[in-house]
């Protein structure tokens, strides 16, 4: 199933009346961005084969079709290329591609490592695309990563000399602008060689492997003068993750700290891009600058935040000259005078303030993010893993149960493979402690028995899963939620015992059609993260879509409103947010205490990221950095606020 999740627009820049230029005025490389990474993708597919045929089509007209070269096509690898390889094969076999007169020359490879392990970048491209295509064995070229290393040099500078050239390179970007293995502080003249792995690389990649001190020091990677003899190249990016390193990319200045900014200087490049990797863009930030808009109140909202931090005032103390020296004088022709600009803009972000998340009984609504009736309400919270809900909104989820709401929660995936192996045999060496029952030596074994880069064994995986779902229910007993309301639905996607994950299937979508169905909810949270499209938040997101999209003539959804939350490390942008909930002391305390239960997160987590915070001091200082936030647009001081946005 295709990535489709997007959030509702409002307002904005209008496209259809400025010309492309004026759009990409602040942009270095042309941007092309897609509401969705599939559309994105598609854009590739047709560069991709149109250049194919193009070739072909000219080696036929002069009749040498026989002694031509092969289209020569550069791959990048990891998870942003799954998508179009997905793409290129559902072409191939549909006819309308060949890769007969193909030869690929893959970007990198792990060092040292074999083709036949499944973490090598040689395995997982003939997984996912060269096994499925019609390519020639001979015109396959990636990276040996089992050359002795006294002769690595040489093999890189021949690998090297054999590119030649490159017709059109697919790449890649990392969150550090690597290109490749390319990592910051490459030199723009490098070619391919051997290099040394940071250790925020490693860090990064450890989640192939099984943990950092796995992950390989070193790597052959196409340095960024090979990258840049290619004819044509394409740079992708999906998901918000990437915001940030193609803000720099696209507008920045040209930096070694950011290899990929080095791309500024090709002759043909565009970068192609979905909505939420472009969101740092100026474009995005701050249309206004652009071109013409169109300004809903809620745009409106974000213009006048944007300004309030340009020129550090809080809403009400902005002026006519603010908006007019920083372009938004349409705004003030649009609904000024700057005065009620400022009433209206405090009142309407004023409003998204509620300490009552269920709405509150036997009061005027008017003004409030959630209507007054039904009370109570039958509230269904959706987490990805075991502790998202009280990680991202556990202040929320105490003050529904605690205003007596009929509040479920479902975790739809069951986190196992985040449990380190350690935490397990802790569990269960506190069970034998008890006298309960004694599988310590024979988890050990289990263990010890598990092969490198293959599924953990399901026995292992099912301990995992029960130890989450053991701290799952204590989080929720800490604030007395009914434990009948308690719902594991071990999505099937989650559940193949490696760090990859199968597609979305209606499987998935089906089991959270008969929860809904069940519970006929007033209100619905869920996840909304606009990260990589191949996460599990994003998957799971997708699903609760899918579900609602299968019950949308079903009589209770008519009255039901969809609320999204944010994982542990964003936040929603306050121009965006349609409700905020303010905490108190004690329950940020409450909510860290439910947080808390989550033992097995709480120190040792195998897949830590760049991030070293603990979840709950990434939940505290997300929240009560919104809560600053509010502050210093003029709203009253609050100790944290979580924040939500309104999809229907």
């Amino acid at each position: 199933m295709n990535s489709k999740y997007a959030l509702p627009k409002d307002g904005g820049l209008i496209v259809d009346s400025a010309p492309s230029d004026i759009i990409r005025r602040y942009e270095k490389i042309p941007a092309s961005v897609f509401e969705h990474e599939s559309e994105g993708v598609g854009y590739v597919a047709d560069l991709i084969v149109r250049a194919i045929k193009k070739h072909n089509e000219y080696s036929l007209s002069n009749e040498i079709f026989e002694d031509v070269q092969p289209f020569v096509l550069g791959l990048t690898t990891g998870r942003t290329p799954l998508g179009l390889y997905h793409e290129l094969v559902r072409r191939y076999r549909d006819g309308m591609v060949s890769f007969s007169n193909v030869a690929v020359y893959s970007l990198d490879e792990f060092y040292p490592i074999g083709a036949d392990e499944p973490q090598s970048r040689n395995y997982r491209i003939h997984e996912e695309f060269l096994n499925h295509i019609d390519i020639l064995p001979e015109n396959i070229h990636i990276p040996d990563g089992t050359v002795p290393e006294s002769r690595i040099s040489r093999y890189c500078e021949s690998y090297d000399r054999a590119i030649n050239h490159i017709d059109l390179m697919i790449i890649g970007v990392g969150e550090q602008g690597q290109l490749g293995f390319n990592e910051p502080g490459s030199y723009e003249k490098s070619r391919t060689r051997l290099v040394q792995l940071s250790h925020d690389s490693r860090k990064i990649q450890s989640s192939a492997f099984s943990g950092i001190d796995d992950t390989p020091k070193m790597a052959i990677t196409m340095g960024i003068d090979t990258i840049m003899r290619a004819d044509k190249i394409v740079l992708m990016a999906w998901g918000e993750e990437k915001a940030d390193v193609i803000r720099k990319v696209v507008e920045g200045q040209i930096t070694d700290q950011v290899p990929a900014t080095a791309l500024q200087e090709h002759h043909n490049i565009e970068v192609v891009i979905d909505e939420n990797a472009a969101g740092k863009l100026t474009r995005e930030v701050a249309p206004w600058l652009v071109g013409p808009c169109e300004w809903t109140p809620k745009f409106t909202r974000k213009a006048v935040i944007w300004l309030c931090g340009v020129v550090g005032k809080p809403i009400l103390k902005l002026t006519h000259s603010d908006y007019i020296e920083n372009s938004l004088g349409e705004l003030l022709e649009a609904k000024g005078p700057y005065d009620k600009i400022n009433i209206d803009v405090f009142n309407d972000l004023q409003h998204t303030i509620t300490g009552w998340p269920g709405g509150k009984p036997n009061a005027d609504d008017s003004t409030r993010p959630v209507p007054s009736k039904p009370f109570p309400k039958k509230v269904l919270i959706f987490s990805p893993h075991p502790d998202d809900d009280v990680i991202s909104m556990g202040g929320t989820f105490i003050r529904l149960v605690d205003h007596g709401h009929d509040v479920h929660v479902a975790y739809e995936t069951s986190g196992d493979f985040a449990v380190n192996d350690d935490v397990v045999l802790q569990q269960l060496d506190t069970v034998r402690e008890l006298g309960f029952a004694d599988r310590f030596d024979e988890v050990k074994r289990l263990i010890a028995g598990k092969v490198k880069g293959q599924p953990e064994p399901r026995e292992l995986l099912d301990i995992k899963a029960a130890i989450r779902r053991a701290e799952a229910k204590a989080a929720d007993r800490s604030f007395g939620l009914d434990p009948s309301h308690v719902h594991f639905l071990n999505l099937p996607f989650y559940e193949t015992g490696g760090l990859k994950k199968a597609p979305l299937s209606q499987r998935d979508i089906d089991i959270i059609v008969k929860l809904l169905r069940e519970i006929e909810p007033d209100q619905i949270y869920a996840a909304g993260d606009l990260a990589d499209p191949h996460g599990t938040h994003r998957t799971c997101m997708e699903a609760v879509l899918g579900a609602l999209e299968v019950a949308k003539g079903d009589a209770w959804l008519k009255n039901c409103h969809l609320w999204l939350y944010r994982g542990a490390w964003l936040e929603w942008d306050l121009g965006m947010v349609d409700m905020a909930v303010p905490l108190s002391p004690d329950e940020l305390i409450k909510k860290r205490h439910a947080i808390y239960r989550h033992v097995s997160q709480k120190d040792i987590v195998p897949f830590p990221g760049s991030d070293s915070r603990e979840f709950w001091q990434r939940a505290e200082e997300r929240t009560q950095n919104t809560a600053r936030l509010y502050d210093k647009l003029g709203m009253a001081e609050y100790q944290a606020i979580e924040v939500f946005v309104k999809m229907f």
